[in-house]
Parts: C-alpha cells; structure tokens; sequence
C-alpha cells in the first residue's frame, strides 16, 4: 500500500494532510524518513513513527479503553465529557465507535471500532459474548437475591424475566455478575428487582479479554483482533 494511502486510512487526516506530513519529514520506518508519498509498503506488521509516536497498522481498529467514572459513551454527549476525547484525533478520525455502553458512572472495560460487523458480532444477545461486572451494593447481599438473578427477574418494560449466566457474592456487599445481553441499565435493574442497590458498578471482562491490572483509568491499548 502507498505510504500516504497508509496514513489516510490510519486516520492521520485527508490526503492533502498527509501529505503535508511526509514532505515535512514526520514519517519514519525503522529509522528512516519516509519523503515519497507513493513509496509501496508491506502493511503486515507495520509500525511507522508519525511526528516521533510509534503508530502500528490496523486495517481495522479494535481498541480496550479503561473508562474512568464521569464519562459518557457517546458521540454526542450531554452532561459529561465523551470518552471518545481519551484517544489521539487519529482513532477518532478514522469513526472508532464503542461497542456497546457504560453508564457515565460505571468503570472499567471499554471496547471501542469501527468494524461494523464486529460491533454486531459482540453486541448481539444471539452470540452470548459473556461480560462480567464487579458489583458493588448498598445492602447486604443474601443467598435468594444470588439464586433470584440466577433464576431470572422481571424489570419494569419487559415481561420476559432476563437472567444472570453467572452469579458469586464475593463478599457481603460485591456482587459479581455476568451477562450475556446489554439492556438499558441492565445491571442496576436487575439488583433492584432483588430488592438492592447498585453502589459501584465495573465491568472487568467482556468475552475473553479481562482488563488489564497494569492499564491506568483513562488509558488504552490495541486488541490485536477477535477470534473468529
């Protein structure tokens, strides 16, 4: 692929930009500046330095993001700062969208493309993509509350009961649930059908990726794919 395709499609900016940015010496490649635009490079495992960062090629791009607390998965958000303001302008040039939504109070792990089709993929209740989240309540949680989201509870807009795949009370008020759908607030209406209240809320798994202990709130990583 042409060396400024690259970087268009990387989310460096429009083509003019990028060229701007190769005649200006910003692009290296193993040490070397990269000044002809239309200099073909072999993609599979590409790491260019852009501007002195290292940038890796992805074709599509799958982000884990560790949300932070007071941010809204959203475009467009309305009372809070967009999580999308916590990753470099090229992710969020290239249409980067979150898979799925965390209330703007609940923490943890985000997974952010703009593949489509994987977006359907993970999200879709029909695909059972368990995620797992750290629950913290106000009351004391009790053996029938854990065998009640087992066995499945009504919320106020759905007569059809929706249940937990897994359920453990790790302690007297952490709850840790996991889910294979994503209704609206699912995990707090599900507690308050049993009679508690969500606290805290953090979601630690989703599928087979478990966020990482050592990625602060607020940073991200690159997912080197799903698996099919």
């Amino acid at each position: 692929m042409k060396l400024s395709q690259i970087l268009f499609s990387q989310g460096f900016g429009t083509r003019r930009v990028c060229f701007g940015m190769i005649d200006a010496g910003l692009v290296r490649h193993d040490g070397r500046v990269l000044d002809d635009p239309h200099e073909d490079l072999d993609t599979n495992g590409l790491v260019l330095t852009v501007e002195g960062k290292p940038w890796p090629f992805h074709a599509k791009a799958l982000i884990l993001l560790h949300k932070p607390a007071g941010f809204e998965c959203s475009q467009k958000p309305k009372h809070h700062p967009s999580v999308m303001t916590l990753l470099p302008p090229p992710l969020r040039n290239r249409g980067v969208q979150p898979i799925g939504r965390l209330d703007e109070d609940t923490t943890g792990l985000l997974l952010l493309t703009e593949d489509g089709t994987l977006i359907h993929k993970l999200t879709s209740p029909k695909h059972h993509v368990p995620k797992v989240y750290e629950v913290g309540c106000k009351h004391p949680i009790s053996d029938e509350q854990v065998e009640r989201l087992l066995a499945g509870v009504v919320l106020d807009d759905d007569p059809q009961p929706v249940k937990a795949a897994a359920c453990e009370r790790v302690s007297e008020l952490h709850l840790s649930l996991t889910l294979t759908e994503g209704k609206y607030h699912q995990v707090k209406r599900m507690v308050a059908a049993v009679s508690n209240r969500v606290e805290t809320l953090h979601r630690s798994s989703f599928g087979h990726l478990v966020l990482p202990p050592d990625l602060p709130a607020g940073q991200w990583r690159w997912v080197d794919g799903w698996p099919k």
